[in-house]
């Protein structure tokens, strides 16, 4: 299985998030655009500066270069990125790299993205950006040290309730379970007899550089 955008670890058997991925297969076809936002939470936005501006940019300048050979989305499938859920309709594809996201727990290098974002053209697909990924123990301080949090937002996927072990996903609740489910605490997932799951993933941040809007570049 494709690794999870944003996973913090590499996927293993007792990996809570490996988990989380094998449950949200039958969720995908919801998520697109009804997350219910109890399960997102976001860096609020600090005031804006020059120097944080300044420092944004340079990461979107660094980035693009970096990332112009993958508008051929087969060379980042040959430099080892998978496509999450390759499957199910979605507005947004992660193509993700687990050796990426494994440096992304040590280090931010901004030519080296855990993910590549696309949309879905024809047969292909169109390169529209990138996400960075940061370890879900990580402060805002040390968030706002990769990318200043006065131009971006941080996200966590948070309070994911899989439904109880052994559902068949064609008698799954998704009105209650996964990403746009109801549930989002661990009283009322445990009496739903659910698995339930504070952080799902790691930090993550999407930027999108081509966008000729910069209030676009870093938007969620």
């Amino acid at each position: 299985m494709a690794s999870m955008p944003g996973m913090s670890n590499p996927e293993t058997p007792t990996d809570p998030s490996a988990s989380a991925a094998r449950a949200t297969t039958g969720d995908m076809d919801d998520m697109d655009m009804h997350m219910n936002m109890n399960h997102m939470f976001m860096t609020a936005l600090r005031p804006p500066n020059p120097a944080d501006e300044a420092r944004a940019a340079q990461i979107v300048a660094a980035l693009r270069p970096a990332i112009a050979k993958y508008q051929d989305y087969n060379v980042a499938l040959a430099d080892g990125f998978k496509i999450f859920f390759p499957n199910f309709p979605q507005p947004i594809y992660h193509f993700t790299s687990r050796r990426n996201a494994i440096r992304a727990q040590f280090t931010f290098d901004p030519t080296r993205p855990t993910s590549l974002l696309y949309k879905k053209v024809g047969d292909g697909y169109q390169l529209v950006g990138a996400m960075y990924t940061a370890p879900r123990r990580f402060t805002e301080d040390q968030l706002n040290a990769r990318v200043p949090l006065s131009v971006a937002r941080w996200h966590q996927h948070v309070n994911f309730c899989i439904a109880p072990f052994g559902t068949p996903q064609s008698q799954v609740d998704h009105a209650k379970f996964g990403f746009a489910g109801s549930i989002h605490t661990a009283e009322a997932c445990h009496a739903a007899g659910g698995h339930f799951i504070p952080v799902v993933f790691s930090w993550m941040v999407h930027v999108y550089p081509y966008e000729s809007d910069p209030s676009k570049v870093w938007s969620h």
